[in-house]
């Protein structure tokens, strides 16, 4: 296998870190040996970052991306991408809900697809997060077309040259990143997967902030942000003028 970069974001995450990099490293390490491991630590107030140091001391792989502030989870996601170097590119949560080793699913696909984006099958969540995901999902479907069944599923799998497409693109920094990430991408010709992953588990440790009404707020403004943008970008290239003819 080509060179793999894995990039995981974490908000207050002290907790989960050490057994989800072990997990990583242990699982990846099966598959090739050129890899780096970074986490994002996002502002966390807790000891997440004094943590990751620690575990980079025993597993030279891993490398800390820290803001100084919290800046949202879909710019720590973004910062994790946009830092990597290797050929190709992983993303999950560090909160430990996702069976590393199904990995392999994603990878299988890499030969047919420029992004591979997982499914939970099923998600292991409250019922209420269930439904709110079901319920965004189908809203952005609506404003945007079909993009993949689960869309803010953090197990994505994707060539280094979809991230340096989009680089300049993708603007959401919360929650409404995974969707404009992936409308671009479709937008841009880049052909996409979906994989069904059934390892999916319920949350051990450390509390989710999906459910916050600030999140929830921010995610609403930058998804109409965002489609009305897309119009704005749709109607400029509407009225260019088409090569060889001259604008009056």
């Amino acid at each position: 296998m080509t060179s793999l970069t894995i990039a995981m974001p974490a908000y207050n995450e002290a907790e989960n870190i050490p057994a989800m990099i072990e997990e990583v490293t242990r699982v990846i390490a099966t598959l090739t040996h050129d890899f780096e491991v970074i986490v994002v630590d996002d502002g966390s107030r807790d000891e997440t970052a004094h943590v990751i140091g620690q575990m980079a001391q025993q597993f030279p792989q891993v490398r800390l991306v820290r803001h100084e502030v919290n800046r949202g989870y879909g710019t720590a996601v973004w910062s994790g991408l946009t830092n990597a170097t290797k050929e190709l590119i992983f993303f999950t949560d560090a909160d430990r809900q996702f069976d590393i080793n199904e990995i392999t699913k994603l990878l299988a696909q890499v030969p047919y697809a420029d992004l591979v984006v997982g499914h939970r099958a099923p998600r292991r969540d409250p019922f209420m997060r269930r439904l709110n995901g079901h319920g965004w999902s189908w809203l952005v479907t609506i404003l945007f077309g079909y993009t993949a069944r689960d869309i803010d599923c953090a197990f994505k799998l994707m060539r280094r040259q979809v991230v340096d497409h989009l680089r300049d693109e993708v603007q959401s920094g919360g929650a409404t990143f995974s969707a404009e990430f992936l409308v671009r991408a479709k937008r841009a010709g880049f052909c996409i997967a979906e994989v069904p992953i059934n390892g999916h588990r319920p949350r051990v440790a450390g509390n989710p902030t999906g459910a916050k009404p600030t999140v929830i707020l921010r995610a609403f403004k930058e998804l109409v942000r965002f489609r009305m943008q897309l119009w704005q970008e749709d109607k400029l290239m509407v009225s260019a003028p088409v090569e060889g003819e001259t604008a009056v």
